[in-house]
C-alpha cells in the first residue's frame, strides 16, 4: 500500500488530553466509514514508528480527512500528535485499511453503535457519513467514558441528540456523572443494554469499539440480550485511539 504526504491544515482539541487532526491527503483515493489509516514519523537519525488510528471524518471529494488521537503520558508518538504537531506541518500515511468493521451507505437496517471511550472515533465516522449519504437508516450510540469531559465530539452529540431523532444518544459515565444524570457511575450492563440500545427483534447491526475487555463486555450482553453474533462487529482500541 502506498504511503502519500499529508498536510496538517487543522488542529481541534476534543478534551483536555485528546485531539482532532484535519489532514489534506495527497491522491487520496476516498474511504468508507470505519477504515484506518496507518501514521508514520521519522526522527532525523531515520528511527520511525508506525501507528494505526481511525478515520473520525465522514467521506468527502477534497482530500481532506480527520485522525482523533488521545494522548498518553508515556506514548512514543501520541504525545507529538496532540501537543508538538503544528498546523503546516507534513505527516506520512498510508490507506484506507479495513473492510469489514465498516458502514455502508445502502444499509438500511437499524444500526447499533457502543463505543468506549476513544473508541468513538469510527462510529462518529458513521454518523457522519450517515448524514453525508442522507440515509435514513435509524442509528443508536451507546457511550461509555468516564466523565463529561472525557466526551468527544460533545457538541456534535449534542445536536445530534437534539435535531435528529433518528440518532439516539446514550451515555454511561464509568467515575463522574453530570448533575442531572439518571443513572449513578458504573459500566454498561444488561439494564443499559436493555434500555439504551435496540430490542434484538428489529434485526440491527451492531458495531462495538473500545478496550478489549469493554468489547468482550458489551458483546455478551448484546447477545444475552438476546442479538445475534453473526450481527455484531467488533474493533479493539489502545489507550490512546490506535486500532489493536
Amino acid at each position: 500500500m502506498t504511503w502519500r504526504s499529508a498536510r496538517v491544515v487543522e488542529l481541534r482539541d476534543e478534551t483536555a488530553t485528546a485531539r482532532t487532526i484535519a489532514l489534506a491527503v495527497r491522491d487520496w483515493p476516498g474511504h468508507i466509514a470505519g477504515q484506518h489509516v496507518d501514521v508514520r514519523l521519522t526522527a532525523p537519525d531515520g528511527y520511525s514508528a508506525v501507528r494505526s488510528y481511525s478515520i473520525a471524518s465522514g467521506p468527502n471529494s477534497d482530500g481532506r480527512i480527520e485522525i482523533t488521537v488521545e494522548r498518553l503520558a508515556n506514548g512514543e508518538v501520541s504525545p507529538y500528535l496532540t501537543k508538538e504537531l503544528m498546523v503546516g506541518d507534513d505527516l506520512e500515511l498510508r490507506g484506507p485499511i479495513g473492510g469489514w468493521f465498516v458502514w455502508r451507505r445502502d444499509q438500511t437496517e437499524p444500526i447499533q453503535l457502543v463505543a468506549g471511550g476513544s473508541g468513538i472515533v469510527p462510529l462518529m465516522a458513521m454518523i457522519r457519513s450517515r448524514a453525508w449519504a442522507g440515509s435514513s437508516a435509524p442509528f443508536r450510540l451507546l457511550y461509555s467514558v468516564r466523565e463529561p469531559g472525557a466526551v468527544f465530539y460533545r457538541d456534535e452529540l449534542r445536536a445530534l441528540s437534539d435535531q435528529d431523532h433518528s440518532v439516539i444518544v446514550t451515555y454511561a459515565y464509568t467515575r463522574v456523572t453530570p448533575k442531572d444524570s439518571p443513572r449513578p457511575p458504573g459500566r454498561i450492563d444488561a439494564t443499559l443494554i436493555a434500555t439504551g440500545t435496540w430490542p434484538s427483534n428489529l434485526g440491527a447491526t451492531s458495531y462495538v469499539c473500545g478496550p478489549t475487555s469493554f468489547v468482550e463486555n458489551a458483546t455478551d450482553l448484546l447477545i444475552a440480550a438476546g442479538h445475534g453474533r453473526e450481527n455484531i462487529r467488533t474493533e479493539r482500541f489502545g489507550a490512546t485511539g490506535e486500532r489493536k
